[in-house]
């Protein structure tokens, strides 16, 4: 256990991040589950509305730090391209 009273802040800090992290990263995670549900199902509308808040969700992931930008974009490119193959 750290002794010096900054090491023992940084200790705090870091568990809250992760914590909040963690919680972002699910949330996302769960996001994504929902438009491949929807398109599952093939349900368009779902699928187009699901899609907006996984990425604005990536995005956000993105920003906060805890994914890579190129993670991101693969994993927005998938999901477009399942939603769009309900239209075709």
């Amino acid at each position: 256990m750290a002794n010096i009273k900054s090491a023992i802040k940084r200790i705090k800090t870091n568990e809250q991040n992760r914590v909040r992290n963690a919680s972002d990263k699910s949330a996302m995670r769960t996001a994504m589950k929902k438009v491949e549900l929807a398109v599952a199902n093939n349900n368009v509308d779902e699928a187009k509305e699901a899609l907006t808040v996984a990425i604005r969700k990536i995005d956000k992931a993105v920003t906060k730090g805890f994914l890579h930008r190129n993670s991101a974009a693969r994993y927005k490119s998938r999901l477009a391209k399942k939603v769009n193959s309900l239209n075709a």
